[in-house]
């Protein structure tokens, strides 16, 4: 799945790509790219920082979107499969 069809996904238009739920889901198929990626490259320090920054501005955006819209929040996890 490219980039585009994650936002005409999750976005409310074709060009929505501020939205938590849109930058929510790019960062969460980048995070799936990046664990491939490491599960072959173990020693590869330098894109594991760049994981680690991924996670944490993924988590922070979730936070925002909890607090704002739970709904959203609980429909959007539940499809992407972050949480169980």
């Amino acid at each position: 799945m490219n980039k585009q069809e994650i936002i005409n996904k999750y976005g409310t238009t074709d060009k929505d790509t501020g939205s938590p739920s849109v930058q929510i889901s790019i960062l969460t198929h980048d995070i799936s790219k990046l664990q491939g990626h490491l599960e072959s490259f173990k020693k590869d320090f330098h894109s594991r920082m760049g994981l680690m920054g991924k996670i944490s501005k993924r988590r922070k955006l979730m936070q925002l979107l909890k607090q704002n819209a739970p709904v959203k929040y609980q429909d959007l996890i539940k499809e992407l499969g972050i949480r169980g």
